[in-house]
């Protein structure tokens, strides 16, 4: 089945900068003024295309705080368990001579998220701690008698050693708990080579982020004489603004398309790195050289490098089933567990999700059932679903407009559907991180807008008109409406996310 476009459908993407012969009526281009009678003109413009703005997803989901400096930094936790990942390096590490014979060899070489920047030889294994290792050869429990930088030396409880087994972060090693002997202290085991006192506190870590916000600007001038002319089309604006003079929808309509263009930066948005061509002191001015320097994280950016990708399930309708979310649960099982996450999807993947769920039941006899389970023949049948449950999560389900939109993301997504994004999974509820501004503890939503704001000059939302139209403020025969605003996203317990691809 396919779907055939018109030859005159109405397809003008966006403003032009020049007059136009689209951007008013000419009834000389058609039927010229000699005709017989008046043309009946329908005064109202059509709203062809609904409601056009993608603005209010972030508002859904998060919250706006102000901020008086160029960056903003928030720490998040580190796990609480240890668990990391290494390899069996010997069976034989010759380097405890205790009454338990030679002892097998373990390193360290990642924590359990591979996390960039780790360092092996700082891990929290102690002397005395018990361990789970886990790899291609089985599971044992072992006890640790030698810890030596990323190298642990470790005593088998069960009868079967452990072989070597040297694939690169091939083997799981998880401390469950300690054994000492009577009397002992925080040393290693009697007999063994290792006498020192090497057990030690461990100290919990966090990560640290930051991201900077951006400055963007709009304006829209019109001149003196054009503000008073009167159309003959009644033009009505996103806000509601209506009348007969043409420059008020224009103005309304860059003020909403600049609204959006904050919501689709904050989405969007990407910091330089290091060599790319934004990667200059001399492409903004004030900017200096070195990665993060110009850009901003927005929402799909962070989730790329800190969170969750799901790319579906080949040959399946829509790329969703039931064990691509079972895929995501197990992974969600891994990081926060958070219960409730809130599902923002194009309209495919929506379809597919119903698809999904209506399968789940038997239809009922000779009729379908799904959506609204007590059908009845004179009533309008529900196919769509809001939200179900999947083991101990709850998912919310929301058609994200901006992935729809053939003139945003959707026509992006048209255009490359390799590549395109399907969804985005979003955990509801706060999350407590530590602010470097404030010193404190906070509670705040996982997603929340900062904005440069001051006892002198507020930059949420800044509007200011200039020229010598109504209240005059220069000779410039016209008048200029401006609007910046200065701000960035905070996407904090980005593990918790999922975009979908």
């Amino acid at each position: 089945m396919a779907i055939n476009n018109g030859a005159l459908l109405n397809s003008v993407p966006a403003s032009m900068q020049q007059t136009l012969s689209t951007n008013y009526i000419d009834f000389n281009q058609d039927m010229g003024w000699a005709q017989q009678y008046l043309p009946d003109l329908m005064e109202k413009e059509a709203e062809v295309f609904g409601p056009r703005t993608i603005s209010g997803f972030l508002s859904q989901v998060g919250a706006e705080e102000s901020m008086t400096a160029d960056q903003v930094i928030w720490s998040e936790q580190g796990r609480l368990h240890l668990s990391y990942k290494g390899n069996v390096a010997s069976t034989n590490a010759g380097a405890d001579t205790g009454a338990g014979g030679t002892t097998p060899r373990i390193t360290i070489e990642s924590d359990i998220d591979e996390t960039a920047g780790f360092t092996a030889a700082t891990h929290g294994i102690r002397v005395n701690d018990t361990i789970i290792v886990s790899n291609s050869d089985g599971i044992f429990k072992c006890l640790v008698t030698v810890v030596n930088g990323a190298n642990i030396d470790v005593a088998p409880y069960g009868a079967t050693t452990l072989a070597a087994n040297t694939t690169s972060n091939g083997t799981t090693i998880l401390v469950y708990g300690s054994e000492f002997g009577k009397g002992d202290s925080y040393r290693a085991p009697a007999g063994t080579t290792n006498t020192t006192d090497s057990r030690g506190a461990n100290e919990p870590t966090f990560t640290t982020f930051s991201n900077k916000p951006i400055i963007m600007k709009d304006y829209y001038e019109v001149s003196g004489s054009d503000t008073a002319r009167i159309g003959w089309v009644e033009v009505a604006s996103e806000e509601g603004q209506s009348g007969y003079l043409w420059y008020l929808k224009a103005e309304a309509d860059t003020r909403a398309r600049f609204t959006d263009y904050i919501e689709m930066a904050m989405l969007e948005g990407e910091l330089n790195v290091a060599g790319s061509v934004a990667d200059a002191a001399t492409i903004l001015p004030g900017s200096t050289a070195g990665a993060g320097n110009v850009g901003t994280e927005g929402l799909f950016a962070a989730i790329e490098s800190r969170g969750n990708i799901t790319t579906g399930v080949t040959g399946v309708s829509g790329n969703v089933d039931l064990a691509e979310f079972d895929a995501i649960l197990a992974e969600f099982d891994k990081q926060g567990a958070i219960e409730e996450n809130m599902l923002f999807v194009n309209r495919s993947t929506s379809l597919a999700i119903d698809d999904m769920l209506a399968s789940m039941n038997s239809y009922g006899s000779g009729g379908t059932s799904y959506g609204v389970f007590d059908n009845e023949e004179d009533m309008a049948l529900n196919l769509g679903f809001s939200g179900f449950r999947r083991g101990s999560y709850d998912f919310y389900k929301s058609d994200f407009r901006y992935l729809n939109d053939l003139a945003t993301r959707g026509g992006i997504n048209a255009a490359n559907s390799a590549n395109a994004i399907r969804g985005v999974i979003i955990p509801a509820g706060t999350s407590t991180v530590y602010d470097q501004m404030l010193g404190k503890n906070l509670k705040r939503p996982f997603l929340h807008v900062r904005y440069r704001a001051s006892q002198t000059d507020n930059r949420k939302m800044k509007t200011w008109t200039t020229g010598s139209v109504g209240a005059a403020t220069s000779a410039l025969d016209a008048m200029q409406i401006h609007m910046l605003t200065e701000r960035c996203l905070v996407t904090q317990g980005a593990n918790n996310f999922m975009l979908m691809q």
